[in-house]
């Protein structure tokens, strides 16, 4: 009985958040970036870039003159979006590379990959999520929301910032993470991130792991402040409520709605795509870290994803699971 209660009351919580922010949306008018400066030369990785939200970045970027790898687990449909961006953007600069963020050693050889191709890399964006997922653990025993949306990430961007760093010495390299604002209502436990609740709610597990992106985000700004390393910034973007393919794991009632609503409320994914670039190459956001950006603007995220000692707590335990160095050079 007090599971069923827990499971309604994350449901809830996940529920008014939404709410507040479709009203946000009702009524304010989508962020439209302004006029961005050609970024000819530069190299971006948008992981998810094969559709929605991702896919609107890439197509953005492209469109600035950026050379963009799309990295992505699906290879149809990367190599599909791929082919669809070059019909549209004449003498597009974008390539595909296999990456499955659920597995450990796919991020070690994408990775692995983009270095032995000696590209620069300017701009990371960790775009690529699940939500509200059937419970499920990755072939490396951990929950699929956690895998994906935020450990993968984290490796990622570790295993990459030297390259971020190389890049970044004439302007800032960049690391955009899209988050969600279902991260104010996760709990605040570290352990629970690490170990599934023999409880399983698939809105408390996507809540918990927006909130992990978010805190390393803000911790990744801290090491780099406290190494004095001004070479790469890191800050986290919320898109809103989009009307994506992210919404297909909810329940038949909550799909009906969803689809209801989406047509009226919901922003489109190259609309929710405009923050993400902007973050992304304005020169507005030089040297600008550790901030929680919507539409277009640094804002509060929850007083939770401020807590110095949860950050840590959650960067060491992770850097000691994925075998990293707690501290960076």
């Amino acid at each position: 009985m007090m599971a069923i209660l827990t499971r309604i009351i994350s449901v809830l919580k996940l529920y008014v958040v939404g709410v507040k922010l479709l009203l946000y949306q009702l009524i304010h008018r989508p962020f439209i970036s302004p006029v961005l400066l050609e970024q000819c030369g530069k190299v971006a990785i948008v992981t998810g870039g094969t559709r929605g939200i991702g896919y609107e970045i890439v197509k953005q970027l492209l469109n600035l003159g950026m050379h963009v790898i799309i990295a992505s687990h699906d290879e149809q449909k990367g190599f599909v979006a791929m082919e669809k961006l070059r019909k549209e953007t004449s003498e597009a600069q974008v390539d595909f590379e296999f990456l499955d963020l659920a597995s450990q050693n796919s991020v070690c050889e994408f990775v692995r990959r983009f270095k032995k191709r000696k590209l620069s890399l300017h701009i990371l964006i960790n775009n690529a999520a699940v939500m509200l997922v059937p419970e499920e653990k990755t072939h490396d025993g951990f929950e699929l929301h956690f895998s994906v949306n935020y450990l993968g990430h984290f490796l990622l961007t570790r295993l990459l910032l030297d390259a971020l760093m190389h890049s970044g010495k004439e302007k800032c390299s960049r690391v955009i993470s899209i988050c969600s604002s279902a991260h104010y209502v996760s709990d605040r436990n570290v352990q629970d991130f690490f170990h599934s609740t023999q409880d399983y709610s698939s809105h408390a597990s996507y809540a918990r792991s927006k909130l992990a992106q978010l805190l390393f985000t803000y911790h990744l700004h801290q090491k780099l402040q406290s190494v004095g390393c001004d070479a790469v910034t890191v800050n986290a973007v919320d898109p809103g409520m989009v009307d994506t393919e992210l919404y297909c794991h909810m329940s038949f009632p909550e799909k009906l709605a969803q689809k209801l609503i989406a047509c009226l409320l919901f922003r489109t994914p190259a609309q929710a795509a405009h923050t993400a670039v902007y973050a992304a190459v304005s020169q507005d956001f030089e040297g600008v870290s550790g901030c929680y950006v919507h539409e277009g603007k640094p804002v509060k995220s929850s007083s939770t994803s401020y807590d110095a000692e949860l950050q840590m707590e959650l960067w060491n335990n992770t850097c000691r699971l994925l075998r990293l160095p707690v501290s960076i050079k």
